[in-house]
């Protein structure tokens, strides 16, 4: 297995977290929100995780994948507006949120998360950037990486689980390139091979 330094996909969200920590460090705000927004496969996670460890502002960051959230195959846009009610709208406003993780396996709602408005926050999931999230964000991330390489990462990650979703998983994010233009709203844009 390669380091790090080796593997340039690694090396591209290394360099792009250090980036993003400085751009966090420069809204100078106590709770900070980011969205990452991207196709299936791009980084995301793995992008969020690493801006974790990086996290410039004194205290703990929350973390929230869309992942956790989406209500089943075909609910990429309700996923995002649960997100908004739930999460994004409470924290802007200075209230505690309360989001419900999905229960992929039983198709239904699962148990409840809280999230502090006092605290950073870090939001990752297709979807995520649009119009009515992005005024809600300090810092907003495409990440964008070819079709390929992307479904080579994502049914390398989940197999035959996503195997048969992707097609209809990446009709719902072209929908939401189309229409919400997330790349425009980005406050930058992080290149991935």
């Amino acid at each position: 297995m390669p380091s790090r330094s080796e593997d340039p996909v690694a090396a591209a969200l290394e360099h792009a977290a250090i980036l993003i920590s400085q751009d966090v460090r420069e809204v100078a705000a106590a709770n900070p929100v980011v969205l990452i927004d991207g196709g299936s496969g791009a980084g995301k996670s793995s992008l969020a995780a690493r801006l974790v460890e990086h996290w410039p502002v004194t205290g703990h960051v929350q973390l929230v994948a869309l992942d956790s959230i989406y209500p089943g195959w075909d609910g990429l846009d309700d996923g995002v507006e649960r997100a908004l009610e739930w999460i994004l709208r409470p924290h802007g406003r200075g209230f505690h949120g309360t989001w419900r993780r999905w229960d992929w396996e039983r198709q239904a709602e699962a148990e409840s998360h809280a999230v502090d408005p006092a605290l950073g926050m870090i939001v990752e999931g297709s979807g995520i950037l649009r119009a009515s999230t992005a005024g809600l964000a300090d810092v907003r991330i495409w990440v964008d990486s070819a079709e390929p390489a992307r479904k080579a990462r994502a049914l390398a990650r989940d197999g035959d689980t996503y195997r048969p979703h992707w097609d209809r998983w990446a009709a719902q994010e072209r929908r939401h390139t189309e229409r919400d233009d997330p790349q425009g709203l980005a406050t930058r844009i992080i290149r991935v091979p």
